[in-house]
């Protein structure tokens, strides 16, 4: 058996020309449209590069001595594979019959300097106090799910969230393919396994949930909620196991519910839409929205807070904590914007106090001033 450091070596020799960027901190995408066409994502914005790799043969021996050392097959019959490099970078490629101009691949940077709250607040995603009200839903154990694009930050903000845990609690992380870096002493890694050449042994997310609810966890983490496991997320959010997070595609709040509902559908269970609408409106407490501004900056665009489904409407009800206002570009074609308190108190206010915890005062002063507005809507104030 060929040990695993000359295998990470034989990689990097076949990945040659792209590991300078592999190696630039400020790169976090590489996308390789064939041997002779690289493009790199530094800052938010993408860069074509000169790099090139010698030929087409080339570039797939690279990626069947990736399948390899990440115990997959790569081929005609299999042409997308999904992986990740020696330093934990998530790799998608395809392949020709079905990218007949590839191979066609996505190298998502691993970056090993885990991004904290204090510095996404430097960066400007979120103000302190933001970053305060999440650290008061998180110690709360509310059900959070944070949505957003492609490149959004997804991840980098749930490993943010995971710091506000408290020490004493049983985390475990469920993942197609690893990238969360939770720094808690009590944290179990799981991770889910596609099926061999023949069909057999495929694990996956579902499977692994259902196991990890009988392994006494305090809280539950799934690292992208992409199918019919939403159903069984969304039950177990509200049978009791509280502090669920996860992350899923979504651009809006409203668009991120639609999602997780079309994905419930997606499960084996049989079940009337209205009563998975109010379990999800029910199960589901907290989004946070993130987003890649026109300028390439990552921000939190909201904060909202969902109190359940309306079936005289047909609508998850939904109330705004935070927002970002937009004020145009400056001199320097950089969107100048401000996440702030909406003025509504949440619902959930009950739930911080029984965990000894509350909101900044901004957030509360906001409320107060809203509330005594005329005409005020929504709501604990």
């Amino acid at each position: 058996m060929i040990p695993k450091e000359v295998f990470e070596q034989t990689i990097l020799q076949f990945f040659a020309p792209i590991v300078p960027f592999l190696d630039d901190p400020a790169v976090s995408e590489v996308m390789i449209n064939g041997p002779n066409q690289i493009y790199i994502e530094r800052r938010g914005q993408l860069e074509l590069t000169d790099a090139r790799f010698p030929s087409r043969e080339a570039l797939l021996a690279a990626l069947r001595n990736l399948s390899q050392f990440v115990g997959k097959h790569v081929n005609e019959e299999r042409p997308i594979l999904e992986g990740r490099l020696p330093d934990g970078s998530r790799v998608e490629a395809l392949i020709p019959p079905v990218a007949p101009e590839g191979p066609h691949i996505a190298i998502r940077r691993f970056f090993k300097e885990t991004l904290t709250v204090q510095r996404l607040v430097e960066f400007g995603s979120m103000p302190g106090i933001a970053a305060a009200s999440l650290q008061a839903f998180v110690i709360s154990k509310l059900n959070i799910i944070i949505a957003g694009g492609t490149g959004s930050g997804k991840t980098s903000m749930l490993n943010a969230l995971s710091s506000f845990i408290p020490d004493g609690e049983r985390v475990v992380v469920i993942e197609d393919s690893r990238e969360i870096q939770f720094q808690k002493p009590h944290v179990v890694q799981l991770e889910a396994r596609a099926a061999d050449p023949k069909g057999r042994g495929a694990v996956g997310i579902r499977d692994l949930f259902r196991a990890t609810l009988r392994m006494r966890p305090d809280r539950v983490i799934v690292g992208e909620i992409r199918g019919g496991e939403a159903l069984d997320i969304v039950q177990a959010m509200t049978s009791g196991h509280g502090g669920c997070m996860g992350t899923l595609h979504a651009s809006y709040p409203k668009d991120t519910l639609t999602r997780l509902e079309t994905m419930a559908m997606m499960s084996d269970v049989e079940m009337p839409l209205a009563a998975m609408r109010s379990q999800i409106g029910s199960g589901v407490q907290m989004i946070v929205q993130v987003s890649r501004l026109q300028d390439g900056s990552r921000k939190v665009t909201h904060i909202t807070e969902v109190t359940g489904f309306d079936l005289e409407t047909q609508k998850y009800r939904l109330q705004d904590i935070f927002v970002r206002k937009y004020d145009g570009l400056d001199a320097n074609g950089k969107v100048v914007s401000e996440l702030v308190p909406s003025g509504v108190l949440p619902a959930c206010m009950h739930q911080l106090e029984e965990h000894g915890v509350t909101l900044p005062d901004p957030v509360l002063a906001a409320a107060r001033t809203a509330y005594a507005q005329p005409g005020y809507r929504g709501g604990a104030a």
